[in-house]
């Protein structure tokens, strides 16, 4: 199997464990983390730098339960590797779902990850984040 893909692997396995710091352990120090903007999150869109990662999984911990995040398939070329996958969740204050299908493009870089680039329906987990309206 491809190195890079293993890597990746491995960060998927800490993060679904829960490890976070083991997910950390394979940024690069200047590490580049740009999701899609959702309004209503308190998540940045892009984040920049181990430790900021760090904040932005503790935020997502606070924010949303997923109750499916599944990584299906893995095609790399040269130092890059991407994955489609599917997540299920529900944000946490409102309580709704959300239920998106998504890809994520890392860049690797002497065996750490340098670049994350995630896409996903923006809009639907948006509407998760939304207050019931009151009358």
């Amino acid at each position: 199997m491809n190195e890079n893909i293993e890597l990746v692997q491995q960060a998927y396995g800490y993060f679904g464990s829960g490890n976070i710091d083991g997910l950390i352990g394979l940024l690069t120090e200047d590490v580049k983390w740009t999701i899609p903007e959702v309004e209503g999150s308190p998540m940045d869109a892009v984040t920049n730098g181990r430790e900021n990662v760090r904040e932005f999984f503790g935020t997502l911990a606070s924010t949303e339960e997923f109750s499916a995040f599944e990584p299906r398939e893995f095609i790399a070329d040269g130092n890059k590797v991407v994955v489609l996958g599917h997540s299920a969740g529900k944000v946490i204050e409102t309580g709704r779902t959300f239920s998106s299908d998504w890809v994520q493009v890392f860049t690797v870089e002497n065996g750490k990850i340098s670049v994350f680039h995630e896409f996903f329906d923006n809009a639907e987990v948006a509407r998760a984040y939304q207050k019931a309206e009151t009358a």
